[in-house]
């Protein structure tokens, strides 16, 4: 967790960075042709701040991309040791040594298998019950973060295609009715200007894409494997139980 709170901190440190001069870079193009046409100068402050949010979006998805990858792993999220150990669990003995490091090894299955041990008392229909209800909520500790790429993946391009649209618009307005040739290698250079912030949304709205398709299938796969062992585990403690 301190991990990746740091990459956490590192990520928006490299914003606030990179951001500025970024910025500056794109004011002074804009500057060279608001020099030359008249177009308003609101226009720059207005690209710049679909930049940057463009940029910390994409630093938001990185960090959400780089900490689900190493929550949803297999390991983590269904440890081997209390696979293992559900195996072998036909005693008193062995139920306690699992309740024992279910509690050790902090992790959805583990504490699914906890919940359905704590329950043993109870019918297996009534065990089921209780164990799908708190499936739910360890199913979405797992997506946690997800919707946010999805989110992501939504405005990016959008946010983008505001930027393009509103610079190509001040461009317009700053033409005169008469173009020469100056103005109109100026205008064609404002419409690449204006293009870049198109590129950057969907720069940041494709991996945010992947992320997200990847993420959903993982939560589901796991889920679905999670579901099948505690089937397995209710199956062979109630028939020993009978």
């Amino acid at each position: 967790m301190k991990t990746l709170r740091a990459c956490f901190l590192l990520s928006i440190l490299t914003v606030i960075l990179i951001t500025p001069e970024i910025s500056a870079q794109n004011l002074n193009e804009s500057k060279d042709i608001v020099s030359n046409t008249s177009t308003p100068p609101d226009s720059s402050a207005m690209k710049n701040t679909i930049i940057g949010v463009l940029i910390f979006a994409s630093v938001i998805s990185l960090f959400l991309i780089v900490e689900r990858g190493l929550a949803l792993r297999q390991s983590v999220i269904i440890p081997f040791r209390v696979v293992e150990l559900q195996g072998i669990c036909k005693t008193e003995d062995n139920l306690l040594t699992l309740r024992a490091t279910a509690n050790k090894i902090q992790s959805p299955y583990s504490r699914l298998i906890a919940c359905a041990i704590d329950h043993l008392h109870l019918t297996r229909e009534e065990n089921m019950e209780m164990l799908q209800t708190r499936a739910r909520s360890e199913v979405a500790r797992m997506e946690r973060g997800i919707v946010v790429l999805e989110i992501i993946t939504g405005i990016a391009p959008l946010l983008g295609l505001v930027g393009t649209i509103f610079g190509l618009i001040t461009l317009f307005q700053g033409m005169g009715v008469e173009a020469s040739a100056e103005q109109t290698a100026l205008f064609s250079q404002g419409i690449s200007i204006a293009l870049k912030a198109t590129l950057l949304g969907l720069v940041v709205a494709i991996p945010s894409l992947i992320g997200w398709s990847y993420f959903n299938r993982k939560v589901e796969t796991l889920a679905i494997e999670m579901e099948n062992l505690c089937d397995q585990f209710l199956y062979e403690q109630y028939r020993n139980n009978d």
